[in-house]
């Protein structure tokens, strides 16, 4: 029988990083762990509209420092910086505990139509205002497949359209290569709450293979770098 197993934990030694950065000593680890999932939990419900495509977290004894890439950065950064200002307060107070100081940083996310996260929160945007979800998952496969991506496959799960017993529905265009550790797939798993129950979502986006590693937050910085120095 097959094993699935998440595209992007099956590639992580080879060619993404990981998005936690930090070490901790055995006594510190449970304590650690789980603000980071706190944290991670407050910017996942706090950033729902702000098409957050992912979030690292970099910690010191002092500080932490958090990355967002997002498709809409001035949603979470608000009307002069309020809404930053919000969420570094917030976490420093609550969860952090007023012990260390916060750092936000809000990277653009330069091709929102080729990020599974965005795509797939899109997706259930639109199944929560009770679209036909078979309309959706094939306008946004035209939509990933006009942006240039090599292959999409988007499934999903739940009473589809109100329906008594619950199925899946799957559809796909291009090349899908799940096997190849150095093919460079994007997914992400969504749920829409809608009247009849959540609806699952998830999206693959295959980008074509990839030698060596790939961070999405140092190539912004370095493209920012090559922007700066040719001003």
């Amino acid at each position: 029988m097959g094993h699935k197993v998440h595209p992007k934990i099956h590639r992580t030694p080879y060619i993404f990083p990981w998005d936690s950065r930090w070490f901790a000593k055995k006594d510190q680890l449970k304590t650690w762990l789980q603000q980071e999932i706190k944290i991670r939990e407050f910017l996942g419900k706090k950033l729902k509209d702000a098409g957050v495509d992912s979030i690292s977290i970099e910690r010191s004894p002092k500080e932490f420092n958090i990355h967002i890439l997002a498709a809409k950065p001035g949603v979470v950064i608000g009307r002069g910086g309020q809404g930053l200002e919000e969420l570094r307060k917030h976490i420093e107070r609550t969860i952090a505990q007023f012990k260390l100081k916060v750092k936000l940083n809000i990277q653009p996310l330069a091709q929102p139509a080729l990020s599974a996260a965005v795509v797939a929160q899109g997706a259930a945007a639109e199944i929560e205002r009770r679209l036909p979800f078979r309309r959706v998952m094939k306008q946004t496969i035209e939509k990933v497949m006009a942006a240039g991506a090599k292959g999409v496959k988007m499934k999903m799960g739940g009473r589809l359209n109100g329906v008594e017993i619950a199925r899946s529905e799957k559809m796909a265009a291009g090349k899908m290569s799940l096997i190849t550790l150095r093919s460079d797939v994007d997914y992400a798993l969504c749920e829409a709450q809608t009247l009849f129950g959540k609806i699952g979502i998830k999206v693959w986006i295959y980008h074509g293979e990839v030698f060596g590693r790939k961070d999405k937050f140092e190539k912004k910085t370095e493209e920012s770098v090559k922007k700066m120095s040719v001003k």
